[in-house]
């Protein structure tokens, strides 16, 4: 079994390698040089439709975003790219880099390797619900049912809302639901 610190590495890791926004090169976990947004090779799904014009989708507004390319590379290695791009409404807890490098050290390393895909998998779905909830929808208490099919709690502070813990630091309104911008990983109970 994982420990906790292990896990929210995998979860950061993952969610701050993928996004990055126009012709910019990534480094990933051990420096090296990643392909650029539009050297990725998302499918040919939903995922890999950009007619430039249309609002975009969730994942979309993760690869625009350079404060999410470690997000978007966990997505890409958890193959969870397409969920994001598909019709929704679909809510996104985005974790920002910073929260990624909060985590222990290797532990987004250790997250990306394919032998932990599953977990990976889990942590990424414990950031998405289903729906879409705009922050005036978030309630104090609230309990929010998430893909992994855990519950994670709703909290509003003096300072702002936070869900399971983390701040809610922005908002985007995606084609296919909303992204909100946090603070922190976001790691499911263990167990």
């Amino acid at each position: 079994m994982m420990t906790k610190p292990i896990l929210v590495l995998m979860t950061i890791s993952l969610l701050a390698v993928g996004c990055s926004g126009g012709d910019q090169t990534n480094d990933d976990a051990s420096g090296n040089a990643t392909a650029t947004v539009e050297e990725q090779d998302f499918g040919s799904g939903q995922e890999g439709i950009n007619d430039g014009e249309s609002t975009p989708n969730i994942l979309q507004v993760a690869l625009g975003s350079a404060d999410h390319t470690t997000l978007v590379a966990a997505c890409k290695a958890a193959e969870q790219t397409t969920a994001l791009a598909n019709n929704g409404p679909l809510t996104v807890f985005a974790p920002v880099n910073a929260a990624f490098d909060a985590l222990p050290e290797g532990t987004v390393e250790t997250l990306l390797k394919p032998e932990n895909k599953m977990t990976l998998t889990s942590i990424i779905q414990f950031h998405a619900a289903p729906g879409s909830y705009d922050v005036d929808d978030l309630k104090d208490g609230q309990s929010l049912f998430v893909a992994s099919g855990h519950n994670i709690k709703v909290e509003v502070r003096d300072d702002g809302t936070y869900v399971h813990g983390a701040k809610i630091l922005g908002t985007v309104k995606a084609a296919n639901g909303i992204v909100h911008v946090v603070d922190a990983v976001l790691l499911p109970p263990e167990g």
